[in-house]
């Protein structure tokens, strides 16, 4: 029996704190724009990420937003990726 956690109820766990979960960071309207024109695309070309991840929910992002993904590399040091914020289907 699997138990459903109901959409209300947000975790009483900062999801931040583990050491295997990136920095998220919400973009506002103008670094979305510029990160959308930097790289020649539309918001439906950028991988997606639904509104109910728990990292989504954390930093209060709504579908439509992009979220920027900081990634700690051992190569790279950080790298940054981005998402679109889509509805769960």
């Amino acid at each position: 029996m699997v138990k459903k956690q109901s959409k209300e109820k947000e975790p009483s766990y900062d999801v931040f704190k583990h050491e295997l979960v990136p920095r998220h960071i919400l973009l506002k309207p103008a670094e979305a724009k510029e990160v959308l024109e930097r790289y020649h695309i539309k918001p439906f070309q950028i991988p997606y990420i639904k509104s109910t991840d728990p990292a989504v929910r954390a930093i209060g992002a709504k579908p439509g937003d992009i979220v920027k993904v900081v990634r700690k590399s051992a190569t790279a040091g950080e790298s940054d990726f981005y998402r679109y914020v889509v509805e769960d289907f």
